[in-house]
């Protein structure tokens, strides 16, 4: 049974959250000059180096035992999938955007949790669930710059998100922290690494995209490890909205990087988003005891 702690498990996923924001700059810079499948497979691929290389030796037993296994695999393949999707989307679309459209995850998991995890949001949840839906609507409506390519790419990966954040929780008191880390980069490194030869590129990277490529897996490996820790020391309807913090982490790095501020519709939908977020926050209340075991 994970223990509570509310705060740590709070800063935990702040600190993810920023970690978060940097791999998705990261990446959208680099789709300007290589292919989406390319940059998810190194990603996931470093990721893995970092693993076995840091987390192997002492670590080993635990990053490979697992009690349900198919479950642990079900959720590594929702964010390997996820990924690319995401990575399409930012070929696309602006960072700030996209990472406002993929906190529907977040807000769908608060309004399901009561459900499944037998976490009492109430009808907060599902007034959240939405509020936020009028909010992305507004950030995707027609006429805006959003291509509704990366728009549908980053609503697929909502879903699988979706899916991703509930098995977290769910295989939080059977599996540790390292084995839902190591089977997550193992999965991401399967299905890319066989298919990166079709991608591979004539021209050797520059010195500034090699340091990029190889930040991907640090900035997901170690963003991924403290957003998977976090679900073991508070429950998902106090994770949820907290995620909100990323889309100013976003937000900045897509005015620093690139220099795009959103306009006053895309604003006001993100600041519909963000609000869906506090008001869960103000409202939710940890689950009974008996119901985490």
């Amino acid at each position: 049974m994970p223990e509570h702690h509310p705060i740590r498990g709070a800063l935990l996923c702040i600190a993810a959250l920023a970690l978060f924001a940097c791999l998705d700059t990261t990446t959208k810079y680099l789709t300007q000059t290589h292919a989406v499948p390319l940059i998810v497979g190194v990603r996931y691929l470093g990721n893995l180096a970092l693993m076995v290389a840091f987390l192997g030796p002492t670590h080993g037993r635990q990053m490979v035992r697992t009690r349900r296994t198919g479950l642990v695999w079900i959720r590594a393949l929702c964010l390997a999938v996820a990924s690319l999707l995401i990575g399409l989307g930012l070929e696309r679309m602006p960072v700030a955007e996209v990472t406002a459209i993929t906190f529907l995850s977040p807000i769908l998991l608060v309004a399901v949790a009561g459900r499944l995890l037998g976490e009492r949001v109430g009808w907060v949840g599902w007034t959240a669930a939405l509020a936020g839906f009028a909010g992305v609507m507004l950030i995707v409506r027609p006429g805006s710059d959003i291509l509704a390519s990366g728009a549908a790419f980053v609503l697929g990966a909502v879903l699988l998100n979706l899916g991703y954040q509930l098995l977290s929780r769910v295989l939080a008191a059977s599996e540790s922290t390292f084995a839902l880390l190591f089977y997550t980069a193992l999965a991401g490194s399967i299905i890319y690494g066989l298919a990166m030869p079709w991608y591979l590129e004539d021209r050797a990277p520059s010195l500034l995209e090699a340091a990029m490529f190889a930040s991907l897996g640090l900035f997901g490996g170690v963003g991924h490890f403290m957003f998977t820790a976090a679900f073991r020391h508070a429950p998902a309807s106090l994770i949820a909205p907290l995620n909100y913090i990323q889309l100013l982490w976003a937000g900045l790095l897509g005015w620093l990087v690139f220099g795009h501020i959103p306009d006053a519709q895309s604003l006001l939908g993100m600041a519909i988003v963000a609000g869906s977020g506090v008001l869960v926050a103000l409202r939710t209340r940890r689950p009974p005891e008996k119901r985490t075991a």
